[in-house]
């Protein structure tokens, strides 16, 4: 696949990542923040959201085990997950908080586990669809191309 491609199909991607609701404004913010000083910065940002996903999941993963379930600590887990989602425009896992939090009002426990298989499962292809777009900017810069904005 030529250079040229390769960028099209890069723009299709991210194109898509925005019309399924994957990403949204907050991420392009995040990119226009990127510059030749600092090449990396949207993949070390999104670095540390993947790291920080990671032990929130084990965390709300543990509270959801215990027999007396403190919602308040559930809560403020799932409050972190959308601050941090929110940060880099992940939107559907954003959203996916959003219902998590109602249901820890509610001290709903089969609601609360509900979400948290959908959290994982929106957190999961957000995490392989970045991935993905990494990697193809990563092919481009390798051809010695420039990533197209």
């Amino acid at each position: 696949m030529d250079l040229f491609q390769l960028q099209r199909r890069l723009v299709d991607y991210r194109a898509s990542l925005y019309h399924e609701d994957f990403l949204d404004e907050q991420f392009s913010q995040l990119q226009d923040l990127q510059d030749e000083n600092n090449p990396d910065f949207v993949v070390e940002v999104v670095t540390l959201f993947f790291e920080d996903s990671e032990r929130l999941l084990n965390e709300l993963a543990k509270a959801l085990e215990q027999p007396i379930i403190d919602f308040k600590r559930v809560d403020a887990h799932v409050h972190q997950f959308k601050g941090s989602s929110s940060s880099i425009g992940a939107q559907r896992v954003q959203k996916a908080c959003i219902a998590f939090r109602n249901y820890c009002e509610e001290q709903n426990v089969e609601g609360c586990l509900k979400c948290l298989q959908q959290l994982r499962h929106e957190y999961s292809l957000v995490k392989t669809k970045l991935e993905s777009m990494f990697q193809l900017e990563q092919q481009i810069l390798s051809a010695g191309g420039s990533i197209p904005m």
